[in-house]
């Protein structure tokens, strides 16, 4: 005679019950509040046809290479705030990491990178306008001091993943503070942190260009200026640059930090020697 054994009822999540109804009337507040008109989707298809027709209709080829130089002058500006917030993210990010110096300095010096991480470049570009002028240097100070906190923010959690053991083998043979981080830590850190980098200056070239538009340098200004005088085939012809020229420096710096991951390839050995 088989016995049914009645299997205890599934528990209710309710954590999850509630996230997903705060979840759920957040989308709907947001749709109400907004007041967005969704008709205009309708004519968003010939928008987009009229739009395309004006700005890639006539494109001025004669101006592609003064929109290059510009466009070259975004990825220097990019690739200078890059290395700028990088010279000040490293050092900080050690200090920043509680498994290196401890729960009060740590938590002190990411509020920083918090701060930085809070204000948008566009504004720091602005506040650094007044002072550095209509210049290109106002925007490798924008997007260096706006990287810091992002690229502090990663660098810290990647030091606070680092394995224990080459940092007791330091202890072990005497080696002091610097030598624990230089043999004990930098060597695990080394590749993620320089992919980071290279990943955060595919951001920037993107927000260097945005700093154009306020006239801090870079083909962004020069489709600004193309835009307030009505060239439109000018600001076409800059779009596509900025696009194609985006997409040949992630594809590159892609491959850079997939390598930088990878580690060094070795040399093929001959196994029937």
């Amino acid at each position: 005679m088989s016995t049914t054994v009645a299997l205890p009822a599934r528990p209710v999540d309710r954590v999850r019950q509630v996230g997903t109804a705060v979840t759920v009337a957040l989308v709907l507040w947001s749709l109400l509040d907004l007041d967005i008109a969704w008709s205009r989707l309708l004519e968003l298809p010939a928008d987009l046809a009229r739009l395309g027709t004006v700005l890639f209709g006539d494109l001025p080829f004669e101006r592609f290479g003064s929109l290059v130089a510009a466009m070259w002058e975004s990825i220097a500006i990019a690739w200078l705030g890059t290395m700028i917030a990088a010279l000040f993210a490293v050092p900080l990010s050690f200090v920043a990491a509680e498994n290196l110096v401890g729960r009060p300095l740590a938590w002190a010096v990411r509020q920083v990178f918090n701060v930085l991480r809070a204000i948008p470049e566009v504004i720091l570009a602005i506040a650094l306008i007044p002072i550095f002028g209509l210049t290109p240097m106002a925007g490798v100070l924008a997007i260096g001091i706006g990287s810091i906190g992002t690229l502090g923010k990663l660098f810290y959690e990647i030091l606070e993943g680092v394995r224990p053991g080459p940092i007791e083998a330091a202890d072990a043979v005497g080696g002091n503070a610097l030598q624990r981080l230089r043999w004990g830590v930098v060597p695990q850190v080394l590749p993620e942190l320089s992919s980071f980098v290279l990943y955060r200056f595919e951001v920037n070239i993107r927000a260097s260009a945005v700093m154009g538009l306020i006239g801090a340098g870079g083909i962004g200004d020069d489709v600004a200026q193309a835009l307030r005088f009505k060239d439109f085939g000018v600001a076409g012809l800059g779009l596509i640059i900025v696009v194609v020229g985006t997409i040949a420096v992630d594809a590159v710096s892609g491959a850079v930090r997939r390598r930088i991951i990878a580690g060094p390839v070795s040399p093929a050995v001959d196994t029937d020697a």
